[in-house]
């Protein structure tokens, strides 16, 4: 009897059970394994672009140019593909609209790039703030949001330069421009320089490589001797090299504690071939000693000077002529040193007779092949026997 009551308990347990799957939608003795809460639903994907956050703007002239980098995924972290819509709008100092100058397209993570003239109503009148926005909308119409602004400045700009000349001279390159008209801000001149002869290899590494010249430049150089607002001089130039310059007029101005400028046009290129075709500096501090001819030896001279310290220097030369007894020079100049420069200030002259005066002279010569003019001359005699 205790068996029977038993299994029928065990029938009753088993039926209940396989009511309870059946009502939870499961089948099969293992349905209740693995059961748990359904998840909490989520919000649809607006799938949006990550915001723009590199603007960056320029106005040349009347030209205002703006860069940029597209991104490579939207909010959700997730890759975008092919090209993204894009608005660019600008808002000046009072307006609450970001007026719309641009719809393009841009593939996802590349370079964005826009340029516009300025509408005439911008370009004149004092200098003030003008804001650039970048705005990427998805293929359902929404935005992303604006870009950080990128601000350049409206308002006349500053009188384009002109007249711009160069000369190559032995201290560096001399740009020449016609003065400009009074502006009613200060402005200053800066020089854009291009390297045309760019190196055709890279230089081999080493401790003491001097690092390769920028193909491109921009310079505030020194004025040149004499010239104020029409004349500068670029000293760091290399001879051997080609060079382009343009300059432009530039205002610095300062609009809500930022540091903003307002550049004039570019003027029209002025290409020089720095040749290095001058001679050294001429040596100074010549002296001539005489020494007395001892045990066997003839008397002879010797001969220092101030060394010159320019780094394209050869070595020297050194000329001499007799002078008569009546203290004038008697015949030309002769150079007595080798044909191959002297390296140092200093030379040793054994070929002189006892109770004679010479009259030396020395000369520089540059790497180039340029000999410089002979130095102030120095005179010595030689004791008689």
């Amino acid at each position: 009897m205790r068996s029977g009551r038993k299994g029928r308990r065990t029938a009753r347990w088993l039926a209940f059970a396989a009511a309870l799957a059946g009502g939870m939608g499961l089948t099969g003795g293992m349905g209740l394994t693995g059961c748990g809460l359904p998840a909490a639903p989520q919000p649809p994907s607006l799938k949006l672009p990550v915001p723009v956050t590199d603007v960056s703007a320029t106005r040349t002239g009347n030209q205002v140019s703006l860069t940029w980098t597209m991104p490579q995924r939207d909010t959700n972290k997730v890759l975008l593909k092919g090209e993204i819509a894009t608005r660019v709008c600008r808002r000046g100092e009072a307006a609450e609209v970001c007026a719309t100058v641009a719809h393009l397209q841009f593939a996802a993570g590349a370079g964005g790039a826009f340029t516009e003239a300025l509408p005439q109503d911008l370009t004149v009148g004092a200098p003030r703030p003008l804001d650039y926005f970048v705005e990427l909308i998805n293929r359902k119409g929404r935005s992303a949001g604006l870009s950080n602004p990128a601000v350049v400045m409206a308002g006349q700009a500053p009188a384009p330069v002109v007249g711009l000349s160069a000369e190559v001279r032995k201290e560096g390159v001399a740009l020449h421009w016609t003065p400009g008209p009074p502006e009613p801000y200060p402005t200053v001149v800066r020089l854009e320089r291009t390297l045309l002869t760019p190196p055709t290899k890279e230089p081999a590494p080493g401790l003491f490589t001097a690092p390769a010249e920028p193909l491109k430049q921009n310079l505030l150089v020194e004025p040149a001797a004499g010239e104020l607002d029409g004349g500068a001089l670029d000293k760091d130039m290399h001879f051997g090299e080609t060079y382009e310059y343009r300059a432009e007029r530039v205002a610095r101005l300062t609009a809500d504690g930022q540091s903003l400028e307002l550049d004039g046009p570019l003027s029209p290129p002025v290409r020089v071939e720095a040749l290095n075709v001058f001679p050294p500096a001429v040596p100074t501090g010549l002296a001539a000693v005489a020494t007395p001819g001892a045990n066997g030896a003839g008397p002879s001279i010797d001969l220092s000077w101030q060394p010159d310290t320019e780094t394209d220097l050869a070595g020297y030369a050194v000329y001499r002529r007799v002078v008569g007894a009546a203290g004038e020079a008697e015949g030309a100049w002769r150079r007595i040193s080798p044909e191959a420069p002297v390296v140092g200030p200093g030379f040793h002259d054994p070929d002189v007779q006892a109770g004679h005066t010479y009259e030396y002279a020395v000369t520089a010569i540059g790497e180039n092949g340029r000999e410089s003019e002979r130095s102030a001359p120095a005179e010595e005699s030689v004791p008689g026997p």
